[in-house]
Parts: C-alpha cells; structure tokens; sequence
C-alpha cells in the first residue's frame, strides 16, 4: 500500500501565497477606488487560503489521491468552501481530485436550474443526489418543532451513501468557526454536554471521513468572500423560516459579545482546541480515582531523588 503523503507546511505557505498576482504599493490616497477594491479582495482571498491551507494542515485532512466530495447546498458557505479548495488544488504539493455533490431534498420552489448551471462553468465533477427528505421532515416533526434534527440525519445518511457509491475519500463540509462555537453553545445550553464540531470526524460505522476545511475561517470573511464573488445563492427555507431555531439565538448572542468584546470568539475557538481534561470533571476523559496512586508515584519519585 502507498505510504499516505499528507500537505507539507512550507509547501502549502507558498502555493497559498503565490494564488494572487501582487499589486503595485500606491498611496491610499491616490489609489483609484477600484484598484483598492481588488487589493482588498486579494487579501481576503489569500487570508480564505491560509486559513484553509492551515486547518488542512493541523488536522491532517487531505492525502495524497484523496478523492474529496464537497457538500455544494447553495449557501455562501459550500460555494466559498468549492472555490477555495479548487483555489489550493491548483498548487498543493499533493494530487487531490474534487467533486461536488448537491443533495436535492424537493424543497417546494427549490431553483434546480442554478447549480447545475453555475457547476458546469466551473468545470468540476458534479453530481445532483434527488431525495425527498422535505416530505419526510415535514411528515414526521410535530406541529411547532424544530425541523433540524431529522432533516439533519437523513441528509448526512443520504450523503454518507452516496460517498462511498462514488469512491469518495472524504467528505467536506462546509462548516466555519461560528458554527463551531454555535455548535459548542448549543450542546452545553440544551444538551449536557462539552462537545462541538471537530475539523476531522470519522463516522460511527467507520465508512465516511468527514473534514471541515473552513474550521478557521470567519464567517463575515466567508460572507464578504461570497458577495464579492457574487455565487448564485439558494436560500434554505425549510430551515432559515423557523421562529424558534435556537441556533439563531445563540448566533445572535455570539454576535453580540462579539461586538462589546472584539476578539472573543477568537479567543473561544482557540479554548476549543486547547482543552486541559484534568481541569474538567469527565471520569471518563481523566482518571481521578487514580490521583492518589499517581501522588504516592510521584513522591517515591521526589524521595529517591534526594536520597541520591
């Protein structure tokens, strides 16, 4: 079996950084409007591919001959995430080849013209999964529930399925820092529990690599990113419409600390990937019970070395 070649940092440094022809320094205030307009999309661009760049670093996402599916739903989120990894696979130090998958849940008013359309001018491999999971949710939550829950297991199975049935190596999703720190929120509000999304997941059967390249990036980045380059965006209606998303509170309540506190979110993310486990209370994360054993070890330990 070929040995598994991973990106290599300094490789990746200089394909992120060479992406963006460089622009003559001219004073601010002589630049013309439009030139500084596309000096500032630049930068944007190159900030999306280092950010990316680097998540696929740390956590070890892509390998070389990876055939990696990217989840397209038509949001500002997938589209940035496409073109960005498109973006790197024209200078990575590995071969990597994308595809793109949109699932079709036959959402009443769905626009089933604008992906294919917008896909073939990309030129990437797509696909277009047709499942009725519209009719499915709709069916099945009661009057006044969230949809999120069901409609969320039967798109990840439907497209866990479809991964293996085209060869996928690795399934990416289009989740970003905010989401992360959503999804931390949420499970500690309402589920009991310490946990958010990780970069990299392997799925409980073991079939399916998930990876979420835009773990670092921000969402304003990705909003700006996705104006700019003016994606055809679908709106989701089945979810976005819920009164009681509880989601959209948190949202609301990161936004909001983010702007009394500039910079707290970063520093939220970067506690998520810095966890002390002897400072939490999981019994099964640490061995408390093993404390007293590991302090009579420790002092047998002191008392040798001062004997010596």
């Amino acid at each position: 079996m070929q040995d598994a070649v991973t990106f290599d940092p300094r490789a990746l440094a200089s394909a992120t950084q060479g992406s963006a022809p460089q622009e003559p320094v001219t004073p601010e205030s002589t630049e013309p409007p439009d030139a500084r307009a596309k000096r500032e999309f630049n930068k944007l661009h190159k900030r999306l591919r280092r950010q990316v760049g680097n998540a696929i670093i740390d956590y070890g996402m892509i390998h070389e001959g990876d055939r990696v599916m990217v989840c397209l739903s038509g949001g500002k989120d997938s589209y940035t995430l496409l073109e960005i990894l498109r973006s790197l696979q024209r200078n990575a130090p590995v071969a990597f080849s994308l595809v793109a998958v949109n699932l079709d849940q036959k959402q009443p008013g769905f626009p089933e013209h604008v992906l294919p359309e917008y896909l073939e001018g990309t030129g990437v491999e797509y696909h277009i999964l047709e499942r009725d999971t519209y009719s499915v949710v709709k069916e099945k939550t009661p009057e006044g529930k969230t949809t999120c829950a069901l409609c969320s297991r039967l798109r990840r199975g439907s497209l866990y399925g479809f991964a293996e049935e085209i060869g996928a190596t690795k399934i990416a999703l289009g989740h970003h820092r905010e989401d992360i720190l959503e999804t931390l929120f949420l499970n500690m509000f309402f589920g009991g529990s310490l946990k958010a999304m990780p970069p990299k997941l392997l799925s409980d059967d073991g079939r399916n690599m998930v990876i979420r390249p835009l773990a670092y990036c921000r969402e304003a980045d990705i909003a700006e990113f996705s104006r700019q380059m003016a994606f055809p965006i679908i709106p989701c209606n089945l979810c976005g419409s819920q009164p009681n998303l509880q989601r959209q509170v948190v949202k609301e309540m990161l936004a909001e600390w983010e702007a009394k506190h500039p910079g707290r979110l970063e520093s939220m993310f970067k506690a998520v990937t810095n966890v002390a486990p002897s400072q939490l209370a999981d019994r099964d994360l640490f061995d408390f019970a093993g404390l007293e054993e590991k302090q009579t070890r420790m002092q047998a330990n002191r008392i040798d070395i001062l004997n010596e």
